[in-house]
């Protein structure tokens, strides 16, 4: 047998000439395509073999490896739909044939297509992620062609004033409401508080915590409570016996929903996701006061300059050195004057 299907996907199956047995996935649905990967890696199999060839990786069997290797990853649904679009450039393509030329190729025909800046970047940093991997680790490739990225516009960070969070929670359902004053409390992301569980709150100590494997970061974060976000846990009690926030009965596995977008187009709040609840926590700290280095041990930014995107909003800090500036003092006397 040598490709055949296990649920959804085809595998494929022979023993190369050297006596090794091959048997692996073919990551795809479509049995013409597992016949081809078949073909080729049985084709070279018989060229390391009978003419000393070094074996020549497809971009297939690195996609099939890379895609197994990635299983823990959060974005890999995503990636998935990059590299079927990819499918179609490189899939007939060994890894050594792949070029700076074929991939700025690639460039212009994802930029053509009338994707932003950001979406052509993200498969560019793909291809990268993959080709660097069979360098690297797999020693498939002697060298990486070089991937240059594309600009991307700078967005400024949509945060909410006081006054339009007032607004948004009056339009917002319970449920939804809880939940958005809870991550303006705390600054979590949406999935760590749609999932988040009884388990992983401390109501004596005033804290919670979110798991590694729960975190962007994969580095747990404790997570202090302060007044708001205690009187909001507390009133979830006996609602749910594992999950904190619900929605008749059952957990809320996405916040960011049609009753979301409704609410925000009753409260005249226009370019505006869940994830700037984020962003508003954030901003709100910094302009009350908060150092920076503090923020980012409260928002579980693993890198500073995350942080840094809010610094603007506070100048309080600045505020004795701007009388530095004595020149324009003179000015204002010599004007008096004339």
């Amino acid at each position: 047998m040598s490709i055949y299907k296990r649920k959804d996907t085809w595998w494929i199956q022979f023993t190369a000439p050297d006596g090794r047995r091959v048997q692996q996935t073919a990551g795809t649905k479509i049995k013409q395509e597992a016949q081809e990967l078949h073909d080729q890696l049985k084709a070279e199999a018989w060229r390391v073999k009978n003419l000393k060839d070094n074996p020549r990786h497809t971009w297939q069997e690195a996609v099939v490896r890379w895609v197994n290797e990635q299983s823990h990853k959060k974005s890999l649904k995503d990636d998935k739909g990059h590299l079927r679009w990819l499918h179609k450039h490189l899939n007939d393509k060994r890894l050594d044939e792949i070029n700076k030329t074929m991939i700025d190729g690639i460039k212009q025909i994802k930029q053509k297509s009338g994707a932003s800046n950001a979406t052509v970047n993200r498969v560019l940093a793909l291809i990268r992620s993959i080709l660097n991997r069979a360098k690297n680790d797999w020693e498939w490739l002697d060298s990486v062609p070089s991937v240059r990225l594309l600009q991307e516009p700078k967005k400024r960070l949509r945060w909410l004033t006081h006054d339009e969070a007032v607004k948004l929670l009056k339009e917002l359902p319970e449920h939804l409401q809880n939940m958005a004053r809870f991550t303006l409390a705390t600054g979590l992301r949406e999935s760590n508080v749609t999932g988040l569980l009884w388990e992983q709150i401390d109501m004596t100590r005033r804290c919670a915590w979110i798991y590694a494997d729960q975190a962007k970061g994969k580095k747990a974060i404790a997570v202090p409570l302060n007044t708001e976000a205690c009187a909001i846990i507390k009133a979830q009690i006996g609602k749910h016996i594992t999950y904190v926030f619900t929605y008749e009965s059952e957990p809320v596995t996405r916040a960011n929903n049609h009753a979301w977008r409704k609410a925000l187009k009753r409260a005249g709040i226009v370019d505006f996701r869940w994830h700037d609840l984020r962003h508003t926590w954030a901003s709100w700290h910094i302009q009350n006061g908060t150092p920076v280095h503090v923020l980012k041990e409260l928002g579980g930014w693993a890198d500073l300059s995350m942080v840094l995107r809010y610094a603007h909003l506070s100048s309080e800090h600045l505020q004795g050195y701007a009388e530095n500036a004595k020149s324009c003092d003179k000015f204002t006397t010599y004007n008096k004057k004339a």
